[in-house]
């Protein structure tokens, strides 16, 4: 039988491939431990159910962020798409607000679409999440001291915001475009540490000191619980917010929680005497339409039950 020049090659291929394979074989035989420990299933993490307790209703707008401060209470306002029919961007209040809900002060900030404030080194930060987004830092007379991006984005578009915290002289953002809450230098913003968000909407977040390390509690959109509602003659599948709480030093999920029927609509977040305090924007939660919940306006403490 003659042999062509394609098949003897071919030949010579197929041999050389099946004597490589064998080698292989023996240095790599199957089910040899490679070192390689497998992953670790997830645990499971304490899950409770919350109410909320109305305190007081800001004047006007919507607010959209909480801080504590010395005198009492600051309460950003957003301005979202139907509020404010002038055709032209308008400046949005940060207003603070004594326990009986008292207004105390008024600042008024350069920022857009507010979602989110911090009060620390005697200035207000807003976080913007419309029109050139990012972080102002604004002082009592209403001064923009310093408009900045998020970092870990492009120069001049960090994404928007939707929450923010100050805590042992640190700015932590609760960053949309890279879906993380982010420690940051309030001086010059560099970043110096990031935690994964791991829901599909967020909120406000609040320090609590009572875990070692510190730990971070935030808003989420969803506690990811099906209910059904009624309105307007038609059943709409909803959800209400709920809260997560990470390990401020190791982004490790700590502990979940769900709100029951009826309460408020949690979007700012803070810690007062060991209670979290929020405020209800007035946007109600997937499967409403309009302004659903019934305590928009309203400042609410949050209570486990």
């Amino acid at each position: 039988m003659n042999i062509g020049k394609r098949e003897f090659l071919a030949g010579l291929g197929l041999a050389a491939g099946a004597g490589i394979t064998g080698a292989l074989a023996q240095d790599y035989p199957k089910g040899k431990n490679l070192g390689a420990e497998a992953p670790q299933k997830r645990k499971e993490v304490p899950h409770r159910k919350v109410t909320t307790k109305n305190l007081f209703k800001v004047p006007e707008g919507y607010p959209n962020g909480v801080a504590i401060a010395p005198e009492g209470l600051w309460v950003c306002e957003q301005k979202a798409g139907g509020y404010g029919q002038s055709g032209k961007h308008e400046q949005e209040a940060a207003w603070l607000f004594d326990w009986n809900g008292k207004k105390l002060k008024t600042v008024m900030t350069d920022s857009y679409n507010t979602s989110g404030m911090a009060y620390g080194n005697g200035h207000v930060w807003m976080g913007a999440n419309g029109g050139p987004e990012g972080v102002y830092e604004v002082d009592m007379n209403g001064r923009t001291v310093s408009h900045r991006q998020i970092p870990l984005g492009p120069a001049d578009n960090g994404g928007g915001c939707h929450g923010l915290m100050w805590q042992d002289g640190k700015l932590w953002i609760v960053a949309n475009r890279i879906k993380g809450i982010l420690r940051v230098d309030p001086k010059t913003f560099a970043p110096e540490f990031m935690i994964p968000i791991t829901t599909a909407r967020w909120h406000g977040i609040a320090w609590d000191g009572s875990h070692p390390g510190g730990a971070i509690w935030m808003v989420t959109g969803s506690s990811d619980i099906n209910r059904y509602v009624m309105q307007n003659g038609k059943l709409h599948h909803t959800t209400t917010c709920g809260l997560m709480k990470y390990s401020a030093t190791t982004g490790q999920l700590l502990e979940t929680a769900e709100f029951l029927d009826g309460t408020a609509d949690a979007h700012g977040l803070a810690m007062h005497n060991g209670k979290l305090i929020s405020c209800d924007a007035g946007v109600g939660p997937p499967g409403f339409e309009g302004t659903g919940s019934p305590s928009a306006g309203y400042v609410f403490e949050i209570n486990f039950v």
